[in-house]
């Protein structure tokens, strides 16, 4: 969550060197084992056919984060702005008026679940707050069994998946160590969360955790098929060896997209477009973008410019 603003991984365990079709299938499975409907299918079945520069056909989706354009809509006009923009799927962010949160009983879980699946909008993840970078051992302890209830919760409402993050590096402890301790909670949260068929998607996010080689250890640490990247479109993914290294470092694990604004000129955003195309990516990519007075209008030319960077 941007807050302030065709190689395998080499290295990686034996986990990491599966192709993208067999870690999309197995998170697929999953999902269809467990029956979840219509909303599910619709994350797992893209339709976009717009031609890319790559010489093939995208098969990625346009979605919406509700932080922070969406952040004061209900639930029936996250669905009718989406539908009417054409954007496909929404990750619904916590604490946000649309007050998808743990709290909801079974039944207001399932009403939830009912107004996407009768809508052309689909549910296609819940976007938490929860990091695991905390050097209080109790404290690590109950965010990751938060996490589990909000997995819960993206089952019940018919959600693919659930959005986590690190949020930084604690000085007084080596870097090495809090990047391994975040790995093992996500593998922990991975099992869990294959029981419900739903995805753990780690936000490339938060001071120093943000850089591409730091989420790379993660995710070695973290060795489950339900857990992967959501790429975040920060400036930082030009450090070090630049955009294209630290993209083909965790490209084989990218579920999700984060997007901001197309018309910021210092990302190379047809390029994203075009790494992500030739990678299969098949997912969805999210615009996470400011309020507006006229939100409409804007969600129209956000899409504009996405379909014409893939063109």
């Amino acid at each position: 969550m941007n807050e302030h603003s065709a190689s395998h991984l080499r290295g990686l365990p034996s986990f990491a060197h599966s192709n993208r079709r067999a870690f999309v299938r197995a998170a697929g499975l999953a999902l269809g084992g467990l029956g979840l409907g219509a909303t599910a299918a619709r994350t797992a079945e893209p339709t976009l056919t717009t031609a890319s520069s790559a010489g093939t056909k995208s098969k990625m989706r346009l979605g919406l984060v509700t932080y922070n354009l969406a952040k004061d809509w209900d639930l029936p006009t996250i669905i009718k702005n989406c539908a009417a923009a054409k954007f496909e799927g929404v990750e619904l962010r916590t604490t946000h008026a649309h007050k998808v949160e743990v709290a909801l009983s079974k039944a207001e879980r399932a009403e939830v679940k009912k107004r996407f699946e009768d809508s052309p909008v689909a549910l296609m993840g819940l976007g938490s707050a929860f990091d695991y970078h905390t050097p209080d051992a109790a404290k690590l302890r109950k965010d990751i069994e938060a996490t589990k209830e909000y997995i819960v919760l993206a089952y019940d409402v018919g959600a693919g998946g659930v959005k986590v993050r690190p949020n930084g590096l604690p000085k007084e402890v080596p870097v090495e160590k809090t990047l391994e301790q975040i790995g093992k909670a996500l593998l922990e949260l991975g099992a869990f969360a294959a029981g419900y068929g739903q995805m753990i998607r780690l936000e490339v996010h938060g001071s120093g955790t943000s850089q591409l080689p730091h989420i790379r250890r993660i995710m070695e640490a973290a060795r489950h098929p339900n857990v992967g990247v959501c790429w975040n479109s920060n400036q930082s993914d030009l450090d070090g060896a630049g955009f294209d290294a630290n993209f083909d470092s965790v490209k084989d694990r990218i579920v999700a997209v984060h997007m901001r604004d197309l018309y910021l000129e210092e990302y190379p955003w047809r390029r994203l477009m075009t790494r992500l195309n030739a990678a299969g990516f098949a997912g969805y990519c999210l615009a996470e973008i400011p309020e507006s007075a006229d939100p409409l209008r804007v969600m129209h030319y956000y899409r504009a410019l996405w379909l014409a960077y893939q063109a």
